[in-house]
């Protein structure tokens, strides 16, 4: 069969032929992969620095993908641990990693959708016990992720959500998809901190994609503008587009309540995520969240890995255009 091949973590994937894979054991089906999203995580393991990453090449990539299975039904599946990925003709899904798609789904708008959606919906679900009058940041707000959290957030609950980034085309899109507020970060340090603190300063939680020095900046930001420094600001690290690291001065911990943590495979149990699918789906085969694809046929994966993309957009590849 045809896929997208690794050969090197210093060159993007190439279009390959590869050995099919075969089920194993009463779970498995081997299944038409019909559409894959290219994710910044499926960036990060074919480059190789994924945490996850053991080194290894050659790799397929891909993370999850909709497939048809030898009945016609569509599933949406994650890749199971170890497993080639899914940008390829066919893979091999494990029926527990999975969600059935009621026909007539649109395979590339789940495949889109699924993966950048799953980790806000998993963070406020699972990492934090949203109030309903909660007020949230989120950091990062103008990549596709983060623009599926600012409308997640609001469809969970949330009263009032404020989208900070950098993008200023993408930042004037979010009012519509329920930001109350947008920051821009893209302005000077000090006009940046400011806005933040006007905005933001009694948030319930903070969703981060950004990390690094944004939110080495935005912390002081908010606490120390905080009403009450007692209520508890829950900080929920899940990208760093900007950076891996920060320096957290000591005092932040003791003058706040500040809680941070982590959103993300080992932060939460493969079960837990894996809950959380039927739910995502059916929210996003609903039409609840806006979804804007960018369709690209796997033969052309190289030229997909460089490709431009308009506000919001997520290319998906797809094998068997």
């Amino acid at each position: 069969m045809h896929a997208a091949v690794v050969h090197s973590f210093a060159t993007p994937p190439r279009y390959d032929t590869v050995d099919t894979p075969r089920p194993e054991g009463e779970h498995q089906v081997l299944v038409d992969v019909l559409a894959a999203g290219l994710h910044p995580r499926v960036r990060s393991t074919a480059d190789g620095t994924h945490y996850t990453s053991d080194g290894a090449l050659p790799l397929i990539p891909g993370i999850d993908a909709v497939g048809r299975t030898p009945d016609g039904g569509l599933l949406y599946f994650v890749a199971p641990d170890g497993a080639p990925g899914t940008m390829a003709e066919q893979a091999v899904v494990d029926r527990r990693r999975a969600v059935a798609l009621p026909p007539g789904t649109d395979p590339i708008a789940v495949a889109a959708a699924m993966n950048p959606a799953m980790s806000s919906w998993v963070a406020l679900r699972r990492r934090v016990t949203l109030p309903s009058d909660a007020r949230v940041l989120v950091l990062g707000a103008t990549g596709s992720a983060g623009r599926l959290a600012v409308q997640i957030a609001k469809h969970l609950g949330a009263a009032h959500v404020v989208a900070a980034g950098r993008d200023p085309e993408r930042l004037a899109l979010l009012p519509d998809l329920g930001a109350d507020e947008t920051v821009s970060l893209a302005a000077a340090p000090d006009q940046v901190a400011a806005d933040l603190a006007r905005t933001a300063a009694d948030a319930d939680v903070v969703i981060d994609y950004v990390w690094g020095p944004v939110a080495e900046q935005a912390m002081p930001a908010l606490l120390t503008a905080r009403p009450d420094r007692a209520k508890t600001l829950a900080w929920i690290q899940i990208g760093s587009m900007v950076g891996t690291e920060l320096t957290l001065p000591s005092a932040y911990l003791r003058a706040a309540d500040l809680r941070i943590m982590g959103s993300g495979q080992g932060s939460v149990s493969t079960a837990g995520i894996l809950a959380e699918l039927p739910s995502l789906a059916e929210r996003i085969t609903s039409g609840a969240f806006a979804v804007d694809p960018l369709t690209v046929p796997l033969s052309e994966v190289e030229k997909a890995w460089g490709a431009p993309t308009a506000p919001g957009q997520r290319i998906v590849l797809t094998p068997g255009a």
